[in-house]
This record gives C-alpha cells, structure tokens and sequence, in this order.
C-alpha cells in the first residue's frame, strides 16, 4: 500500500451523515416544498402583486416557475424537519432563534436543492437574511 492510497481513497469518502435517515428526509421535503407552476392561491389568481406579500408565493428554478405549498411549508414545519436533520447530523441541538450557520445546513443538504432551501428559509418565516447572514426567528404558528 502506497503513501498515496489513503489519500485517494478521501477523495472517494462519502460522508454517512448523509444517509442518516432525518438527513435524507429533510432532503426529500425541501423537493416536495414546491409545486409545478405559478401559485394558484385566491390572491394570486385574482392578479395580486407578490411584491406586496409578506412571503414569496412563486418561484423560479431551474428556468421553470414553482409555487409554495402552504400546507406543508409552515415556518414550524420547515423547523421541525431541519432540527431533526441537523440534530442528526451535528449530533447537537439547533437553536431556532438567533444565527443559523448555513454552511452546515448546506453540507447534508443536496447541493440541487440549494436554491430551494434559500426560497424556503424566508418563505416560511423561519429566517431571513440580513447583511449576509442568516437569522432564525421564533416561530408564531
């Protein structure tokens, strides 16, 4: 065995955290939060301005228009699914109010969803962002 055999096989590594089942869970929701197409909500079929919402309704990725789905992208239940996941990743607990270390959350989160997960996060209500950095915010609902 060569010097240079243990460092190939990094190269190779896969991270298991990544197979944790809350990890891959939270993976699986964040491309489940978006329907296909433009928000089809009262207020956006009657013309309403986005502009004036307090959360986005429509979203574009990949060059295609996605919509929120409400029902299952409450700012508690995005919370709930990243605590999990980060708990089982990190192996500790996630402080949902206060600075949120996205460079983590992006390491078990796949990097296709990405964009999602930057849509989600102020979407929901659970964060947003201010000068480059992420905040969490106490949950009313």
């Amino acid at each position: 065995m060569s010097a240079e055999e243990p460092l190939i096989a990094d190269l190779f590594e896969v991270d298991k955290r990544l197979s944790l089942k809350p990890v891959v869970d939270f993976n699986s929701y964040l491309r489940n939060a978006f329907g296909e197409g433009a928000c089809r909500c009262h207020r956006c079929t009657e013309g309403g301005d986005q502009g004036t919402y307090s959360h986005a309704h429509t979203f574009t990725f990949d060059g295609s228009q996605w919509h929120r789905r409400f029902a299952s992208t409450s700012g508690s239940d995005v919370a709930q699914a990243l605590k999990k996941a980060w708990l089982s990743y990190t192996k500790a607990d996630l402080n949902l109010v206060g600075a949120l270390d996205l460079a983590t959350l992006k390491t078990f989160t796949e990097a296709a969803l990405h964009a999602r997960l930057l849509a989600l996060l102020p979407a929901s209500g659970l964060a947003r962002e201010v000068d480059g950095q992420w905040l969490l915010q106490a949950q009313a609902d």
